[in-house]
């Protein structure tokens, strides 16, 4: 049976829609337009207390009973336990995956996310100092994954969720106004994940 996909075009929601097809698993995308607010519907805030996007219903969920799952990060997790792909079972295997999954969601996607934020403001002096400040964290951060990615070949060692989570984020690297020739690395990893078929596809489909 189809998962129920809830989503809309942004990094978040493309992180799901590259592990799902990576994952080969049958999915339906629900638009959820969060420029018109269809985020706090009530149908949706009963899948998504936090109203953000993405959200999933997998209807052969644990015990073969239906289950929602939000936040990007806890879907990835769930897709990778129920596959059992892309997620290592032994646990010494699985720590790096959770560290770089963590390190994503906690760094890189709200930094970046910021960056999204001041870079559209129109006043030059709302926009100077958050954009400062954020575009420079958000350099950091790709320089960590440089340094990280420059002895192995994806975050983790073998691909894994972590990977979709930060392909994610990568993807917008023009908005975040960071050219990844100043992080080789990033680029050389950046450009064997796009050219993986389930990958493109997941950055194919339409999302709004």
């Amino acid at each position: 049976m189809a998962i129920d996909f809830y989503t809309w075009n942004t990094p978040n929601g493309r992180k799901i829609s590259v592990a799902l097809e990576e994952m080969g698993l049958p999915y339906t995308v629900h638009p959820v337009n969060i420029g018109k607010d269809e985020q706090f519907a009530p149908a949706f805030l009963k899948i998504s207390p936090n109203n953000k996007i993405p959200a999933i219903v997998d209807p052969d969920g644990p015990h073969g009973r239906p289950v929602s799952v939000f936040e990007s990060g806890a879907i990835l997790l769930y897709l990778g336990e129920k596959t059992g792909q892309f997620l290592p079972r032994d646990l010494g295997e699985r720590i790096p995956v959770l560290e770089w999954l963590m390190w994503q969601m906690g760094g890189f996607g709200p930094m970046p996310g910021q960056v999204h934020h001041f870079i559209a403001l129109e006043n030059e002096q709302d926009r100077r100092y958050g954009l400062e400040r954020f575009s420079k964290e958000t350099r950091r951060l790709y320089g960590v994954l440089d340094r990280r990615l420059a002895d192995h070949e994806f975050v983790a060692g073998p691909l894994s969720v972590a990977d979709f989570a930060i392909i994610g984020w990568a993807w917008r690297h023009e908005r975040h106004k960071v050219p990844l020739e100043d992080f080789p690395s990033v680029k050389r990893w950046y450009e064997t994940m796009m050219a993986r078929p389930g990958v493109a596809r997941g950055f194919a489909v339409k999302l709004d």
